[in-house]
C-alpha cells in the first residue's frame, strides 16, 4: 500500500537521509523515499503493519527534526475487486453498490452487471475486514450469489461462464421448482371446481403450492426487515400474499406469487440474454497464442507471450496479441473491432491489431505489446466498464424508486384504514384494495428496464465500431448541439503530399526540398514525413545538430555549417526573413538558409470521402452548428469549410487556442445542449478533455484516442459520428417510452384498484406484466 505523509518544516538534507533510512528499515515497509523539495515521505508497506505505521514514522522524524510537523497527505486507496457469480438482477445491484459504498473507509463502489463484479476503492486501514462486510450485504439481498475477490488486477471474464449463458443450471432448479407449484396449484384448482372439495382440503394445496413458489420471497422479506430493510419488491409481495390469505382471497394470494415469479425469471432471463449478447459481440479474446521459442512452436495463454516474441497465426484464428507482421500475407476480418464487414489485407511490415480474425493465410507476427495493453484487452475492458458509469436517467430512476416504494406503501396502508373508519365499515373490501394497490405499485419495470436499455445501446454502438465509456456519454450525444471538428485527420485524410516548390533567391527546387528535408528528419508530423518522402533519399542524420521543434511555428536545425528554417510565416517573421507570401491553397512550409528566404514547398491534403455527407447527415439529425478548427491557414479552412458546408471555421490555431475556441463556443451553446468535439485523439486531448463530449477519430490501434475521449469510433469515417448519435438517440428513445409505459400502465391501476375495479389478477399485469413489456421493449435496442 502506497502512504504519502507531509513534513512540513523540513529543510535539511542529512536528515532527510537519515529518516528514509530510519523508515524503510521498519518491519513491513518495502521502500521509503523523502522528497526535501516537496517535503514529503512516501513509502509503499504490507497491509498487516499499515495500522501502526503513521506513529512509528512521526518518532521517528520527531528523533531528528522535533519542530518538523508530520501528517499523512494522501492515502492512496487500494482497488480490491470481487465476483459476483449469478448476480443478474439491476436492482439488487444497485442496492449493493450503494450499501457497499456507504461502508467506512470505502472511497467509491461500483457495481459491473455485465462482469458480474463489485470493484471498490477502499482505505488501507479498512483493506483487510472488508471482505466479510461485503459478503453480508451481498447475501442479505441475493442469498444464491457467490463473492469472491478477484486477485490478478486486470480482469476478462473467462469466455465461457455459465452465469452469462442465457439458460443455466440454476434456471432449469428454478423452472423445475415453479412447474411443480404451478401443477400443485391447478390440481388444487382442479379438484375446487370439478370435484367441490371441502375448503381445508383447498387449503392444503394452495398453502403447499404458495410455500414451493413463495417460499422463498417471504423469507427473504423476513431477513430483510431484520436488517432494517423494509420497503423493496419481496415485502410489497410478502404483505399483499399474505393478507390475500387472510381476507379469504386464497387463490388469487397463490397467482400473484406465481405470476411474481415467472415474471421475476423472465426478467433474469432478459438480463442473461443482454449481457451474453454484449459478450458474444465483444468475444474478440483469444483462447491461446502459438510461439516460437527455441526453434519450437508452443501454444501458450496470451497473458503469457512477452513482447518481442514471435507468434504463429494460422488462418481462422484470432490474432492474440498486437505486433507486426514480420512474414506472410493474408486478409483480416475487422468486425468485430470496426464494425465493418469488409476485409482488410496485410503485408509484410504491417502492423496486426489483437481481436481480428486471420482469414487467409499464415502469418508470423513479433508482438510489440503485452496481452494487457493491445487493443483487444483494451475493447473489452472498456465496453465491459461502461455500466459503471451510470447516465442521469439511471441515476434518477435509482433515487426515485428509492423514495417511491415507501410512498405506495403508506399510501396503500391508508387506502386499507382510512375509508373504513370515515365510512363506518367495508373492512374486507379496503384491505383487499389497498393490497392490488400494493402489488400495482412494484417498481421492478423501471428499475430493470431503464439500465438494461443503456446496457444495450453500449452493446449496439460498439457493434457499429463506435466505443461509448459510459451510458452517461451515451445520454449526452442526445443533447448535442454543437459538434466542432478538427481539420488533419478528421475531416481531411490527413495524407499530405508535395505538390509545388517555389525556389528564390538563386536556390534550386532540389536544394529547398534537401534543406526542408534535412530539418524535417527527427519529425513525426504527417507534414515533415511527406517532404522526406518527396525527397527520397537517405538523409546523414549525424550532420543535422541543435535541432528545435517550436510549436505553432516550425523547425529550426543545423544543417553541416547551415542555419536551417522551415516552417510557416510566423517563424519566418519571428526570425526577420523577408520572404514572398505564396496565395495558392495548402499548407506552405517556407525555407530560409542562413537568413536568407529560399523558397517555399507547397503540401495539399485532400478531404475524406464521406465527410461532406456526415455534415450534412448530422444537420438533419438535429445539429445545430458544426464548427472546424485548424492550425493551417487562413485560405486552407476557408477552402475546407466552404466545400464540407461548415456553420463556422478557425484557422491559424495553437493547440492552446483550440481550447480557448472550444471554452468560447461553449458559453454560446444552447441551454441545457451539449459540445461534442472531434479529434485525432493524439494532439487534441486537452480539447477532448474539455468538451462535454470528447470523441476520438480512427481509434483502432491508437491508444491515446482510447485514453483520452468518452467515445471512440474506431474507423476514419466521419459517418461513424452519426451513427452514434443515431443509437444514442434511439436508446434514448426507448428508455422514455419504458418510463410513460410502467409509470402510465401502473397509474391507471392503482386508481383502478384504489376504486375497486381491478382485482389481483389485474393487479398481476400491472406488475409483472408491464415489467415483462417494458423488458422485451429494451431489448429492442439490441437489434438496432
Amino acid at each position: 500500500m502506497k502512504r504519502i505523509f507531509l513534513l512540513k518544516g523540513l529543510d535539511c538534507p542529512n536528515c532527510s537521509a537519515k529518516i528514509e533510512k530510519e523508515v524503510g528499515e521498519l518491519d513491513g515497509v518495502q521502500s521509503s523515499v523523502v522528497n526535501l523539495m516537496k517535503q514529503t515521505l512516501t513509502i509503499n508497506v504490507a497491509p498487516a503493519a499499515a495500522n501502526t505505521i503513521a506513529s512509528q514514522i512521526e518518532t521517528i522524524v520527531h528523533s531528528h527534526e522535533p519542530d518538523v510537523e508530520v501528517q499523512e497527505e494522501t492515502i492512496i486507496p487500494v482497488t480490491k475487486s470481487y465476483l459476483l457469480k449469478g448476480l443478474d438482477c439491476p436492482n439488487c445491484s444497485a442496492k449493493i453498490e450503494k450499501e457497499v459504498g456507504e461502508l467506512d473507509g470505502v472511497q467509491s463502489s461500483v457495481v459491473n452487471l455485465m462482469k458480474q463484479t463489485l470493484t471498490i476503492n477502499v482505505a488501507p486501514v479498512a483493506a483487510n475486514t472488508i471482505a466479510s462486510q461485503i459478503e453480508t450485504i451481498v447475501h442479505s439481498h441475493e442469498p444464491d450469489v457467490e463473492v469472491s475477490e478477484i486477485a490478478q488486477e486486470y480482469y476478462i471474464p473467462a469466455k465461457k461462464q455459465d452465469t452469462n449463458t442465457s439458460y443455466n443450471n440454476e434456471d432449469k432448479k428454478l423452472t423445475i421448482r415453479l412447474a411443480i407449484g404451478a401443477a400443485i396449484y391447478g390440481i388444487g384448482m382442479a379438484l375446487t371446481v370439478f370435484a367441490k372439495v371441502p375448503l381445508p382440503v383447498e387449503l392444503v394445496f394452495l398453502i403447499v403450492s404458495y410455500i414451493i413458489l413463495g417460499g422463498d420471497v417471504v423469507w427473504q422479506a423476513v431477513r430483510n426487515i431484520s436488517k432494517g430493510r423494509v420497503f423493496d419488491e419481496h415485502f410489497l409481495m410478502s404483505v399483499s400474499t399474505i393478507g390475500a390469505f387472510v381476507i379469504g382471497e386464497y387463490p388469487e394470494a397463490v397467482a400473484v406469487m406465481l405470476f411474481y415469479q415467472v415474471g421475476e425469471f423472465f426478467q433474469s432471463l432478459a438480463v442473461k440474454r443482454s449481457r451474453k449478447s454484449i459478450s458474444d459481440l465483444m468475444d474478440i479474446r483469444p483462447d491461446c497464442a502459438t510461439v516460437r521459442r527455441n526453434g519450437e512452436l508452443i501454444t501458450i495463454s496470451p497473458e503469457s507471450v512477452a513482447i518481442g516474441e514471435i507468434i504463429i497465426v494460422k488462418p481462422g484464428e484470432k490474432i492474440p496479441l498486437d505486433g507486426v507482421v514480420l512474414d506472410g500475407d493474408s486478409m483480416l476480418d475487422t468486425r468485430a473491432l470496426t464494425g465493418e464487414s469488409v476485409p482488410r489485407s496485410v503485408h509484410k511490415g504491417d502492423e496486426a491489431l489483437s481481436g481480428c480474425m486471420n482469414q487467409t493465410g499464415v502469418l508470423t507476427i513479433k508482438t510489440t505489446k503485452a496481452f494487457g495493453e493491445s487493443t483487444a484487452s483494451k475493447i473489452i475492458d472498456l465496453v465491459e466498464n461502461a455500466s459503471s458509469r451510470k447516465a442521469p436517467t439511471e441515476n434518477f430512476i435509482t433515487t426515485f424508486a428509492r423514495y417511491y416504494t415507501p410512498v405506495v406503501v403508506i399510501l396503500a396502508a391508508i387506502l386499507a384504514i382510512l375509508p373504513p373508519i370515515l365510512l363506518g365499515g367495508g373492512w374486507t373490501e379496503w384491505i383487499r384494495r389497498g393490497f392490488v394497490f400494493l402489488v400495482v405499485s412494484c417498481p421492478c419495470a423501471l428499475v430493470i428496464s431503464i439500465p438494461l436499455t443503456f446496457f444495450g445501446g453500449i452493446g449496439a454502438a460498439s457493434k457499429r465500431g463506435v466505443l461509448v465509456k459510459g451510458s452517461n456519454y451515451l445520454e449526452a450525444l442526445n443533447n448535442v448541439s454543437i459538434i466542432v471538428f478538427d481539420k488533419t485527420g478528421t475531416l481531411t485524410k490527413g495524407v499530405f503530399n508535395v505538390t509545388d516548390i517555389l525556389p528564390a533567391n538563386g536556390f534550386s527546387k532540389e536544394q529547398v526540398l534537401e534543406y526542408a528535408a534535412q530539418a524535417e528528419s527527427f519529425s513525426n508530423h504527417p507534414i515533415a514525413k511527406s517532404i522526406l518522402s518527396a525527397y527520397g533519399k537517405e538523409i546523414d542524420q549525424s550532420v543535422i545538430s541543435d535541432y528545435k521543434e517550436i510549436s505553432g511555428y516550425g523547425i529550426s536545425a543545423m544543417a553541416g555549417k547551415k542555419k536551417v528554417y522551415a516552417g510557416n510565416t510566423k517563424l519566418m517573421d519571428s526570425e526577420h526573413v523577408e520572404y514572398t507570401a505564396c496565395e495558392k491553397v495548402g499548407t506552405k512550409v517556407y525555407v530560409a538558409v542562413d537568413g536568407q528566404y529560399a523558397g517555399y514547398i507547397l503540401i495539399t491534403d485532400e478531404v475524406k470521402p464521406d465527410s461532406k455527407k456526415a455534415i450534412s447527415d448530422l444537420k438533419h439529425i438535429g445539429v445545430e452548428k458544426t464548427v472546424m478548427l485548424t492550425g493551417d491557414d487562413e485560405k486552407i479552412g476557408k477552402a475546407v469549410a466552404e466545400e464540407l458546408q461548415l456553420d463556422e471555421y478557425y484557422a491559424q490555431l495553437f493547440p492552446d487556442q483550440k481550447v480557448e475556441k472550444v471554452e468560447l463556443l461553449d458559453s454560446k451553446k444552447r441551454q441545457g445542449s451539449k459540445l461534442a468535439f472531434v479529434g485525432d485523439g493524439i494532439n487534441d486531448a486537452p480539447v477532448l478533455a474539455r468538451a462535454d463530449v470528447g470523441i476520438a477519430m480512427g481509434g483502432l490501434g491508437s491508444d491515446a484516442a482510447i485514453e483520452a475521449a468518452d467515445v471512440v469510433l474506431m474507423t476514419d469515417e466521419p459517418s461513424k459520428l452519426v451513427d452514434a448519435i443515431d443509437v444514442a438517440k434511439a436508446t434514448k428513445q426507448i428508455v422514455m417510452q419504458n418510463i410513460v409505459i410502467a409509470l402510465g400502465i401502473k397509474s391507471v391501476f392503482l386508481i383502478l384498484g384504489a376504486l375497486g375495479i381491478a382485482g389481483m389478477w389485474e393487479a398481476v399485469f400491472g406488475d409483472v406484466g408491464v415489467t415483462i413489456i417494458a423488458v422485451l421493449n429494451a431489448m429492442r435496442i439490441l437489434k438496432k
